[in-house]
């Protein structure tokens, strides 16, 4: 598969349009370090140059895998990480306030073994503290080199125009992304997120294009083995929600029919509509092994036929989130 290259907002960043997620690196998916590993490697030698992790996730086990599978590959890379949300529970170690910040980002250049981190994400907004005072250690970062460029992660269209309006009456740095939820089961985005982000020139970076394993179809025929997603988290991606289920079920099945009429897998069909609309620049995958990573670069052309978003919007009209905690 040709990944392609887009702008990253106005950054001067430009990364691959799909970019690759590591939560599952740890105890979250993947305990075998050296194959996490090998997948880092799979994923730059496929084309894919966007790296996504957080400190949170295993409790900065991922950052640490990923420091250490992009030793010598570092220039290779646009590196991101987010700091916010509570790592082991710890409230201490949370929230957006400078103590925080400061510190986490220490500890993340540490666990990556970078000396600098490309794009640095609030990842989630916290009421607790006053943005000018987040916004005004991430410029510190920024001004000191120890970060490139800052965003946001599922923050809603007025956050997001708050964020931008207080940096620029601060003079500090302006968040030049957005990191929000976006699959074809998972459309809200469009009726204001997007908008936002094309107000204030964002780049948009997208988790979850496969709804937590429903666009790659293998819950159709209760594939829930004990190591998928579905089998771990049950309360995620609604698979403890029957009626929520069942209707996915419905519209995923249509959705193979889509697929199939045009020409195309349901994973491809999945991550061509999230790529199809320009204010999108890249959708991270997050595989749990080598061979999900595999079956992803081996996708092929990753464009929508003309014709295939009608279609689509027949079955589940633009804005709508199927499950509404899809939202994030």
């Amino acid at each position: 598969m040709t990944v392609l290259t887009r702008r990253l907002g106005p950054n001067g960043l430009a990364v691959s349009t799909l970019g690759f997620g590591s939560m599952m690196f740890g105890r979250w998916g993947n305990l075998d370090a050296s194959e996490c590993r090998r997948m880092v490697h799979r994923a730059l030698d496929g084309g894919i140059t966007l790296f996504d992790t957080a400190d949170m996730y295993d409790d900065g086990v991922s950052e640490t895998i990923l420091g250490e599978a992009l030793v010598g590959r570092r220039d290779n890379v646009v590196l991101a990480t987010k700091v916010g949300n509570r790592m082991a529970g710890d409230l201490q170690r949370s929230g957006l306030s400078r103590r925080w910040i400061m510190q986490a980002c220490e500890d993340s250049l540490r666990r990556l073994q970078v000396d600098h981190i490309d794009l640095y994400q609030m990842h989630r907004p916290d009421p607790a503290t006053q943005i000018d005072e987040t916004l005004a250690a991430f410029d510190d970062l920024v001004t000191s080199g120890k970060v490139r460029t800052i965003g946001t992660s599922t923050f809603s269209p007025s956050q997001i125009d708050h964020i931008h309006d207080r940096a620029v009456a601060l003079g500090v740095t302006v968040p030049s992304t957005e990191q929000p939820p976006y699959s074809l089961l998972a459309r809200g985005i469009e009726t204001d997120v997007l908008p936002a982000c094309r107000r204030h020139d964002l780049g948009v970076i997208v988790w979850a294009p496969l709804n937590g394993g429903w666009l790659t179809g293998k819950y159709q025929h209760g594939a829930r083995d004990a190591s998928s997603r579905a089998m771990r988290q049950p309360d995620h991606f609604d698979h403890a929600q029957l009626l929520v289920r069942a209707e996915k079920h419905h519209l995923v099945q249509s959705l193979i029919g889509i697929a199939d009429q045009a020409g195309m897998s349901l994973k491809q069909l999945a991550l061509a509509f999230v790529l199809d609309d320009p204010t999108i620049t890249s959708a991270i995958i997050g595989p749990r092994t080598l061979g999900q990573l595999d079956d992803l670069l081996t996708l092929g052309d990753l464009a929508l036929p003309a014709g295939v978003r009608a279609v689509i919007d027949e079955l589940i009209p633009a804005g709508t989130n199927v499950n509404p905690a899809d939202a994030g």
